[in-house]
């Protein structure tokens, strides 16, 4: 066709009455819209009427030709509207941008449309009696602040959050006026609200582009729209019709299906995307719908392992054991296992408790949990003792529920099962009651304990022990130093430094030895039955008796079932001794994490009401330890009301931090109690709501608590709320590690010191092991910062950023590890500088240099415990004993292989890096004293010549013939000679001596270029996180691991030659023998190179002779002898 010179008379055939001259305009305008649009511009009107008009026989072509004539005006909604009417004369298969960009609009509009239908209590999980406990008014204004645009004054209304999985509800909006739409930027704005055959006309394009999507495989596509509309429906749609499709694309060697693939990536959106609470919980519950109907022919079992955990589908996680086991093979057996060791990691008390209830009981738990009705049955492979600490809490259960027991869930009869399942029972209620991996945990950190004693001995000689700060300091480095590795060395070895220990330092150090001992359960109450006399007596200290009993709960951090009874027993009793009431809070809330026991939530609030600061701080804290993440409201409105009535700081900080506790991980369920903490007049409670902002939303990157936080920290007139404001940015944004450093790089730079020390606390919590270069030049400057605590902030956040990073990974951390020890060793330096670098040199070689701080675990899910550990630990500003809660968030780096016996085998693992890349930090040079060498006196050249000259005169006066002389003048002169070259030979070595340096470093350097890349690594090696991505299994060795390691931990192999004999790796670990009485006799000091082996049996009795014959009252008191190493026995010795 001959082009258009102008469009003047197709505009006019427009007008015309002929129905044909009017779509011969039409057509030639739609083939050449983009040369004629501005022509026809002014006649859209006349072709909006041939579309209305029902008799016009091409309605759909002027649909068209109006939708490209609004789109060239940038009109880009009504355009889709015309678009959508033109039925299928719109062509979505093909490209260009109008096409494009109406189906964007399309889209947009689809999920603004499914988002509406939503209603508001599909998302939301407010209870109603929660609400009403605060102001609407309150809570009203707090949203909107909460809400706001970031460039926006908060005293104007509230504007939407930029995520489409975070849109607010739009049901509020009138009838017929306004609908939810998407502007170009991806803000939201007002539009025209569908009318009914647009709508459907709508949803027709939607289904062709899904099934194009179907047609073509993308089916990420398809389900990321269904997701962002909320859509399950399609969700599942799309799910199942992947699984029908066969085998995924590029996948060979092992075939993975469509279905399983896609169940992947949709678990992975919505445990890292997905905002919102409910749809999140709906998308998970889809997903084990899927599984339970056998839609998917091959699921992932790790990932719906992950959803039951999330949702807390206890009945569903039996199921799946239990079906696992029934397959009888040798394979699903050890996914059985490898699922159990991956909920132990994931899942609460209470939750794995429910779990162990559901499934088949054997005859070993029936010995184990005789406790519960009554009987004396024991264990045939403890000593009585142990059955005592492990029926405890059991016994504890059925005096203060009445009937509770009653209402489990029957259970199989073991005499029901074959020997192998009941085998296999035995190995998965092992594993979830926690017991293997603390066991396998231990044994690593005791065999790959590189714990360097020169620093801590260096430390404590710097700092003097009569001060209280240093000698806390010191307890905390020595503790997180030897976390979990049962070595003592530096409290028996250092017994004058433990006696200066008196009042709270004493509480501090007797805690400790939790810390140092951490995972030795059913043993914890041997190792400080010294430390647990009754004070009342005159046989122990009230400070030391109360840390033990902190400690105690320490070593049974969320596994308290063995001492939870002993500890409420002891709570129970100490109602007139606020220090051991304070131990046994603590030690009650630790053990019992996450349990809703309610009689313990019962006591916790009668030590509360007590209108002591001391206790009453420990025991609200507690009550949030117990109640973690439960959502209580009864016990929220009680700690709310006392928080309000109290005269205590102390007790309004402890049950503001619990408050925060329980609303963990609740996300949108605890807004209002935030915004009414937020509200509070009082700033110690605003400081909690803060925490509780944090804890909510912790690792979820929320935008609306970011900007909320952001708002606090710059907004607020109480300093400790501003710190805390910017510190809670790194639990909230901790799995963007990346994102932190821009985010408070201004904050950084701050005029107010306690937002710079936020700052820096941010950083740490964030980038914790990572190494991140960002984080370390803005931490950098900040060691020389003119606030003492800033710097001590500093020091911290670096030791948590360097943790397991070596030279070559990071050379900077040669350079502050050198730094903390100036600080430590400068006598000008700030006693807060001090305190800082002294836990700093703790935390940065915690576990023996084999632990990182892990605040999600190797399946992605939040590490409950690691967060609490932090958070608690962070309060250290307020009460020095909270920092021992830093051992929580220590995860041991190692990857442990165990086969369907649940033994270690010997194994070899391949990392293609070099050896250099990933070693050990070396230990300090220890310099010798060394005798100063004698000095030569100096000859002048006069003194030698007038010698000479002398010499001469003699042997003239003798007679002495010519030839002498000229053979003495030649000696002379050779002697001279030999004198100038000794001389410049020394000048020459003073020259050369830095540049023999730099050839050392320089061959060095070339040392480590020269090295060969690639080593083996032996089973229950240290492999750090970013060393994962370097290691892999040996191809075609006899243990194949059922899942790919997605993180440090334990994997579960398979064993392919099962017929033939193994080789298992000698345990060196042993548990505790009974105290023995004490020794004359000290033990020798150990090897420091090598395990400490057990010399003799005194440790408990003298230990504990030094912490309570010194007390703080007493003087004169005969000193204790040095205690020896606690002894150990394996499994097959006799106690």
């Amino acid at each position: 066709m001959v082009g258009f010179l102008s469009a003047a008379g197709l505009v006019g055939f427009l007008s015309e009455p002929d129905p044909q001259l009017q779509i011969f305009a039409l057509r030639s305008a739609n083939d050449n819209i983009d040369s004629m649009w501005t022509e026809f511009a002014a006649a859209v009107s006349q072709i909006e009427g041939l579309y209305e008009d029902e008799s016009f026989p091409e309605r759909e072509l002027a649909a068209l030709v109006a939708a490209k004539i609004y789109y060239h005006l940038q009109e880009y909604d009504e355009s889709m509207i015309f678009a959508l009417g033109a039925g299928k004369l719109f062509d979505i298969d093909r490209s260009g941008e109008f096409e494009e960009t109406i189906i964007a609009r399309c889209i947009d509009a689809y999920i603004a449309d499914q988002t509406r239908t939503r209603t508001a209590s599909e998302s939301r999980d407010i209870p109603p009696d929660l609400d009403s406990s605060f102001s609407q008014s309150k809570g009203a204004a707090s949203t909107s602040a909460s809400m706001t645009s970031p460039v926006t004054p908060f005293s104007q209304s509230a504007l939407p959050s930029r995520s489409l999985l975070s849109r607010q509800d739009s049901s509020a909006l009138e009838e017929g006026v306004t609908d939810v739409g998407i502007a170009s930027d991806g803000e939201q704005t007002a539009v025209r609200r569908l009318p009914p055959a647009t709508k459907k006309s709508l949803q027709a394009i939607i289904r062709r582009l899904f099934e194009r999507g179907f047609q073509e495989g993308a089916y990420r596509q398809v389900l990321g729209i269904a997701v962002e509309a909320k859509n399950l429906d399609v969700l599942r749609d799309t799910i199942e019709r992947a699984s029908s499709d066969g085998g995924a694309k590029g996948k060979s060697k092992p075939q993975i299906s469509r279905g399983e693939e896609l169940m992947d990536y949709l678990l992975d959106v919505c445990m890292n995307i997905v905002q919102e609470r409910g749809l999140r919980t709906e998308i998970l519950e889809l997903i084990l719908h899927l599984l339970a109907s056998d839609k998917v022919a091959s699921p992932d079992y790790f990932s719906i392992a992950k959803c039951i955990v999330y949702l807390g589908q206890h009945s569903q996680a039996a199921d799946l054991l239990r079906r696992l086991v029934e397959t009888g093979d040798a394979r699903s057996r050890a996914i059985a296992y490898q699922i159990s060791f991956d909920l132990f990691d994931n899942g609460t008390q209470e939750f794995l408790t429910k779990v162990i209830n559901e499934l088949p009981r054997t005859e070993e738990e029936k010995s184990e949990f005789s406790g519960m009705n009554g009987t004396a049955t024991q264990p045939s492979h403890e000593s009585a003792e142990t059955a005592n600490e492990s029926t405890a809490l059991l016994s504890e259960q059925d005096s203060s529920s009445g009937n509770a027991a009653s209402t489990l869930p029957s259970r199989t009869k073991a005499s029901q099962l074959p020997d192998e399942q009941r085998k296999a029972y035995n190995a998965i209620s092992e594993i979830l009651t926690g017991t293997k991996s603390l066991e396998l945990n231990l044994e690593f950190l005791y065999r790959a304990n590189k714990s360097d004693r020169q620093v801590l001995t260096k430390l404590k000689n710097s700092l003097e022990s009569r001060n209280s700060i240093f000698h806390n300091a010191v307890c905390f480095a020595n503790a997180f130093t030897n976390s979990g590795t049962t070595s003592d060395w530096f409290i028996r070895e250092n017994l004058d430094w433990l006696h200066k220990a008196v009042n709270w330092s004493k509480f501090s150090v007797t805690a400790s030895l939790g810390v140092i001992h951490r995972g030795i359960i059913g043993q914890g109450r041997k190792l400080l039955e010294p430390y647990l006399k009754d004070s009342q007596q005159g046989s122990g200290s009230a400070y030391s008796k109360g840390g033990a009993l902190y400690g105690l709960g320490l070593i049974y951090t969320n596994h308290g079932k063995h001492v939870t009874e002993y500890l409420f027993d002891q709570l129970k009793k100490a109602s007139s001794e606020e220090v051991i009431q304070h131990g046994a809070a603590l030690g009650l809330g630790v053990a019992g994490m996450a349990t809703e026991a309610p009689h313990i939530v019962e006591e916790l609030k009668s030590a509360l009401w007590q209108e002591s600061a001391i206790s009453g701080q420990a025991a609200g804290l507690s009550i949030g330890l117990v109640l973690i993440g439960s959502g209580n409201v009864d016990a929220v409105k009680d700690l709310m009301t006392y928080a309000h009535d109290t005269d205590h700081d102390k007790t309004v900080r402890g049950t503001a931090l619990g408050l925060a506790l329980i609303m963990y991980n609740r996300q949108e369920a605890a807004d209002v109690l935030i915004n009414g903490m937020l509200d509070d007049p009082n700033p110690t409670i605003r400081y909690g709501g803060v925490m509780a902002l944090a804890l909510a939303y912790c690792g979820t990157s929320s935008n609306k608590a970011v900007r909320r936080l952001l708002h606090l920290a710059v907004s607020d007139v109480n300093d400790d709320v501003r710190r805390m404001a910017v510190m809670s940015l790194g639990f909230v944004l901790f799995r963007k590690p990346s994102s932190v450093p821009r985010m408070v790089e201004l904050l950084a730079e701050s005029y107010n010191p306690h937002v710079r020390y936020g700052a820096t606390m941010a950083l740490g919590i964030a980038c914790a092991g990572t190494g991140l270069e960002e984080a370390i030049d803005l931490l950098e400057p900040m060691m020389k910062d003119s606030t003492d605590f800033v710097r001590q902030g500093t020091l911290i956040a670096l030791a948590m950023i360097m943790m397991q990073q070596s030279e070559a990974m990071n050379p900077k951390v040669v350079t502050i590890r050198k730094h903390l020890q100036k600080v430590v060793t400068d006598r000008h330096e700030d006693a807060m500088a001090k305190f800082g670098a002294a836990l700093a040199i703790g935390i940065i070689d915690a576990g023996g240099r084999n632990c990182t701080i892990g605040l999600q675990t190797q399946t992605g899910n939040l590490n409950m415990s690691a967060i609490v550990g932090m958070a608690i630990f962070t309060q250290y500003w307020y009460w020095f004993p909270f920092t021992h809660f830093l051992t929580l968030a220590l995860t041991p780096t190692s990857i442990t292989g165990v086969d369907q016996d649940l033994d270690v085998p010997q194994l070899k693992l391949y990392c293609n890096a070099r050896p250099s890349t990933f070693e050990y930090p070396p230990s300090m040079e220890v310099k010798k004293d060394e005798e100063p060498e004698r000095v030569k006196a100096a000859v002048l050249s006069t003194t030698a010549q007038a010698q000479r000259r002398k010499e001469a005169k003699e042997r003239q006066a003798r007679g002495s013939d010519d030839a002498m002389e000229v053979d003495d003048d030649t000696a002379e002169k050779k002697a001279d000679l030999a004198t100038d070259q000794s001389k410049d030979e020394n000048e020459k070595m003073d020259v050369d001596e830095p540049s023999e340096k730099k050839e050392e470093a320089a061959g060095k350097k070339t040392k480590r270029e020269k090295e060969k890349v690639g080593f083996e690594l032996d089973n229950m090696s240290r492999v750090l996180p970013s060393q994962l991505k370097y290691t892999s299994f040996v191809e075609g060795g006899r243990y194949v691991p059922v899942k790919k390691p997605s993180g440090v931990g334990v994997i579960v192999l398979h064993d392919t030659q099962p017929d033939e004999s193994k080789v298992l790796i000698e345990r060196q670990v042993k548990k505790p023998a009974p105290a023995q009485p004490r020794s004359t006799v000290a033990a020798p000091n150990a090897d420091p190179s090598t395990p400490q082996q057990p010399q003799t049996q005194n440790t408990q009795a003298d230990a504990a002779a030094v912490l309570n014959a010194v007390d703080e009252d007493e003087e004169g008191v005969e000193e204790a002898e040095c205690p020896a190493e606690f002894t150990y026995e394996s499994d097959g010795e006799d106690a």
